[in-house]
């Protein structure tokens, strides 16, 4: 692909329509602070998830449909907005410390949230980021056609960033990450909230 660059190299198999990229092992993009915690997994702070992407400018759609094998807690594929190492944001498909696969967010501005979206029943679904000025959109669909918002925020970014795919694996040994239909589109966005 044209223009993209690696950030946290890894292997990479482009072929038609899909891009395939190893997640390696104990990588994430998640900053945590210092927050422990008695019981459960908390994100472990980590910026070591191989990141595919290339700069775009001004008002965009990035999206593709996402599939892995959901086998460790966190394992994801992503579509990542970046400015820095600490002001990011991220829309997964990520396999649950809840043993629930759902549609998971994070937006980071020096310290990450993190928020679960929907369970779904299903190991592939579309992943969509619209962007219009410093609001952005998070959406994901089942059909490539109806996309639902998850997420609707304000990052203070550049007019330039970095945008494109992320596969991770925070607690796990990693594993390969399917981005099929991979499409960035400059448009004005209508509709943020709907994502065209």
């Amino acid at each position: 692909m044209e223009n993209f660059k690696w950030l946290n190299q890894s292997k990479i198999e482009i072929m038609d329509e899909q891009i395939i990229i190893k997640a390696l092992p104990k990588s994430d993009f998640f900053c945590g602070g210092n927050t422990t915690v008695e019981s459960g997994i908390f994100p472990e702070t980590l910026c070591n998830a191989p990141f595919y992407y290339t700069e775009v400018k001004g008002d965009f759609i990035m999206h593709a449909k996402v599939q892995h094998k959901f086998q460790y807690v966190y394992d994801a594929c992503a579509l990542m907005v970046m400015e820095s190492d600490d002001l990011w944001a991220k829309i997964c498909l990520e396999q649950t410390d809840f043993n629930t696969h759902a549609v998971v967010s994070v937006v980071t501005n020096k310290i990450s949230d993190d928020a679960n979206g929907c369970n779904v029943d299903t190991d592939q679904l579309w992943l969509q980021v619209a962007r219009s000025g410093n609001r952005f959109a998070f959406h994901y669909s089942l059909d490539g056609q109806k996309f639902d918002m998850v997420r609707f925020f304000y990052i203070p970014t550049s007019e330039t960033i970095k945008v494109g795919m992320v596969a991770q694996s925070p607690t796990g040994e990693g594993g390969d990450r399917i981005f099929k239909n991979f499409s960035i589109k400059n448009v004005k966005i209508n509709n943020l909230r709907e994502g065209k």
